[in-house]
């Protein structure tokens, strides 16, 4: 059935009514300053929870010291939610006041 006459164009109207499938919006994870938190501790928190090597967690940990704030990483709400819980639970049970939260982007 290769004759051009079967062809009633099917093909061409599910192409043209398929929903176009948004993506999720992502969501910044950021990292805030405190005066108490120490340095080591966020860049252990970066590397752990985030998957950076020293270099890159130990630049984003000097970034939140002399910025106040920054972004650790870009995701979809339910990961970066569980980010965010993960990063404020651990620095809990550390009784460290380390702030972490999520902005959409």
């Amino acid at each position: 059935m290769s004759s051009s006459d079967d062809d009633d164009g099917d093909s061409s109207v599910v192409v043209e009514t398929r929903p176009k499938t948004k993506r999720p919006p992502l969501y910044k994870v950021l990292l805030l300053n405190d005066d108490y938190t120490p340095m080591e501790f966020v860049v252990a928190v970066l590397e752990r929870f985030f998957g950076m090597n020293h270099a890159q967690a130990f630049e984003i940990m000097l970034t939140v010291h002399k910025k106040g704030v920054a972004v650790v990483g870009v995701f979809s709400h339910e990961i970066a939610e569980t980010k965010v819980a993960q990063v404020m639970d651990f620095a809990r049970q550390h009784q460290h006041p380390l702030q972490c939260t999520m902005e959409k982007e």
